[in-house]
């Protein structure tokens, strides 16, 4: 009997060791806990160091939502809550009016300003820059920037429209919150064909969840297009390389095939 308690005991060990192993990589899948119990970095004024470049891993310049390959686009997976874009019915008819037409409909094609938050997404390299009274934004795609202020100044109804949208930020503990407004109408979210109105309204959250990474969250709000807020999400990765820094992205306002045949012609000459 003292033999079988034993063998018993041991089993009941071994049982609670092997729990304990599966159940850590489950615990390490829960960013939110990972997120609320990592202290970043300060700045000299006490806020998370945001400073660096980053780069988001995701195909979502391409499609936002989950898609398949196809010629020129690499599949994956969506980054909008639910995959579900709420279009109002007349909408969702001009998202596929869109998608038929993206290869030369698509304001990035033309070499425009991408608009957020479709610049954050851009397969590029960005650049923060933090400082008390205001955040930069710095992209290589087409030396994108944006001003990114924490004062508390109020937007001037006077001012035009702006691609990358009108940004004020403040903090919310780790997190810096970020109101976009005053957009022009011009910008797509992909290449997909999903698409806003001037009405379009963000609210973007950016949270430190660790040494190289940050999670985004973007709100998506447009009444003249959809019938509710919707959200985005997807991580940033910071670029730690030996002397890292943003390169130049310029923009042919034409099809690759046509600057190729163009750039034949010139040769010839």
């Amino acid at each position: 009997m003292r033999r079988m308690s034993v063998a018993a005991l041991i089993a009941v060990v071994v049982v609670l060791l092997l729990i304990s192993q599966f159940s850590r990589p489950a615990a390490r899948q829960l960013p939110a806990a990972a997120a609320s119990s990592y202290q970043a970095p300060r700045t000299v004024d006490g806020r998370p160091n945001l400073n660096g470049i980053w780069q988001v891993l995701a195909t979502a310049a391409w499609d936002i939502q989950d898609h398949q390959a196809r010629n020129g686009v690499p599949a994956g997976q969506g980054v909008v809550e639910g995959n579900e874009i709420p279009y109002q019915t007349w909408a969702a008819e001009k998202k596929k009016e869109n998608f038929e037409r993206r290869m030369t409909a698509d304001p990035e094609t033309k070499c425009y300003l991408p608009g957020v938050p479709r610049g954050m997404y851009m397969p590029f390299p960005f650049e923060i820059m933090q400082t008390p009274a205001y955040v930069v934004i710095a992209s290589e795609y087409l030396h994108a920037t944006r001003t990114i202020y924490l004062d508390g100044r109020t937007r001037q109804a006077s001012l035009p429209r702006f691609w990358m949208g009108d940004s004020r930020g403040r903090w919310e503990g780790d997190t810096l919150v970020v109101d976009v407004a005053n957009f022009t109408d011009q910008t797509w979210f992909d290449r997909a064909g999903n698409f806003h109105s001037d009405a379009l309204q963000l609210v973007e959250r950016f949270t430190p969840t660790g040494p190289g990474t940050m999670a985004y969250e973007v709100t998506i709000t447009d009444p003249k297009v959809f019938t509710r807020p919707w959200k985005m999400r997807m991580p940033f990765y910071r670029r730690v390389e030996k002397d890292v820094q943003l390169l130049e992205y310029e923009c042919y306002s034409y099809l690759e095939d046509e600057y190729l045949a163009d750039q034949a012609k010139k040769k010839k000459k």
